[in-house]
């Protein structure tokens, strides 16, 4: 006898998840989106939506209370069987109307550590985990201790923002009280950390009743925050399978998802390895698939779409069944993306067989491409940065942060 489908409220106010959306529709479910009105326009997988809200302004523009009242009122006639986050900036409101519909999922003090740094900071080091040395702004003498003991470079780092918004580096002590000085009232909003170089990775993951599934470690080629800082081209390509530090993160992942309470679905966690200590240290984590179009990358790599298998995994939660995940391919793939000065670049001179994927967005070049060798991947992504640094690429400033979470 086939599950009945389920009601499942999911939440965007950007435009990302058409094929969560899709897949979730095809599991023979009710899906509600509430996204952001002037997000209107985007093309959603509308045929797969039974039902779209739109909210006022963007993210920290919602009224929060009127979000919850809507809710009640779509509840009235449709039993919601969980509600989900599809961005970054989606997690609080989720946990928001979980706490106050008293419906399964993450939670707000859950929710925490996969949102505010300085949450994730604290635990992780509880957890044994290690983080580069930081600090709260809350206390002026816990601040010159910090700056005192721990040798700079620092970073200034808003504690919700995304990615490497926000981020200020400062060289000594007099510069890091000139910035918080400038922060005023919001300096609680922001922490401040000591400046690991080193590679950045990224591990991106299925989790189901606390276990991982599946999971796969990828290197920045260039850190998103040396590009935030300096512009640039945007590069991640999977590491070699069985390599010293693709078990090493995979090691530090799983009991970061221990230590943090993480249950089931996706999930996109970064770590850097000193370069002076070949160590591993924990950066941030969230319950999302990973932006920058990193899941076509991940597919290419493996088969496996995250979008998809996370709605296959909620679909299960839901209806009581086991999920089964798909077999795992071992190609290698990466991803170069830059901003562009054409709205819609042409980028018809690139043609190589191992090209998986164009990305669709105005104003940006991007390209995915796959092979079973790993050296030919790096040579193509090397060949099509220079490329595209000469021929597409410009630079925009970052956007400044003016309203915290």
């Amino acid at each position: 006898m086939e599950n009945p489908g389920k009601a499942f409220l999911c939440i965007s106010n950007y435009f990302k998840g058409n094929a969560f959306l899709t897949a979730l529709k095809k599991q023979g479910n009710k899906v509600f989106l509430i996204t952001s009105e002037n997000l209107k326009e985007k093309p959603w997988a509308f045929e797969y939506i039974d039902e779209v809200f739109y909210m006022p302004g963007q993210d920290l523009d919602w009224d929060l209370n009127l979000l919850l009242r809507g809710v009640g009122g779509l509840m009235k006639h449709h039993k919601i069987e969980a509600i989900i986050a599809l961005d970054d900036y989606d997690v609080e409101k989720a946990t928001f109307l979980r706490e106050n519909l008293r419906t399964s999922g993450m939670g707000q003090s859950t929710g925490r550590f996969f949102r505010d740094k300085l949450a994730m900071r604290i635990k992780a080091q509880k957890a044994g985990i290690k983080v580069p040395a930081f600090s709260p702004l809350f206390n002026d003498e816990e601040i010159n201790l910090f700056a005192d003991n721990v040798r700079p470079p620092w970073v200034l780092k808003p504690r919700s923002e995304a990615s490497a918004n926000g981020i200020i580096k400062v060289y000594d002590k007099e510069s890091l009280w000139n910035h918080i000085h400038e922060l005023g009232d919001n300096r609680l909003y922001y922490l401040v950390e000591q400046f690991k170089p080193g590679d950045v990775y990224h591990a991106d993951g299925l989790m189901v009743d606390g276990k991982t599934l599946f999971l796969t470690v990828s290197r920045y080629l260039d850190t998103p925050m040396e590009i935030s800082q300096g512009g640039g081209i945007f590069r991640s390509a999977n590491l070699q399978y069985g390599s010293d530090d693709d078990k090493a993160i995979k090691k530090v992942n799983a009991d970061i998802m221990k230590a943090f309470g993480m249950k089931s679905g996706a999930t996109h966690t970064e770590f850097i390895k000193n370069r002076e200590d070949g160590e591993i240290y924990f950066l941030e984590t969230a319950s999302r698939v990973g932006g920058a179009h990193l899941a076509e990358m991940v597919e290419a790599a493996t088969g496996i779409n995250l979008w998809v298998e996370w709605a296959k995994i909620e679909d299960s939660l839901a209806k009581g069944y086991k999920y089964e995940l798909p077999k795992v391919a071992k190609n290698y793939a990466g991803i170069v993306l830059t901003l562009s000065k054409f709205e819609n670049p042409d980028l018809g001179s690139f043609n190589d067989p191992e090209i998986y994927f164009r990305v669709p967005l105005k104003y940006h070049a991007g390209i995915i491409v796959k092979s079973k060798d790993q050296k030919r991947v790096k040579q193509l992504l090397d060949e099509y940065t220079e490329r595209l640094a000469r021929d597409f690429s410009t630079v925009a400033d970052a956007p400044e942060v003016k309203k915290f979470h």
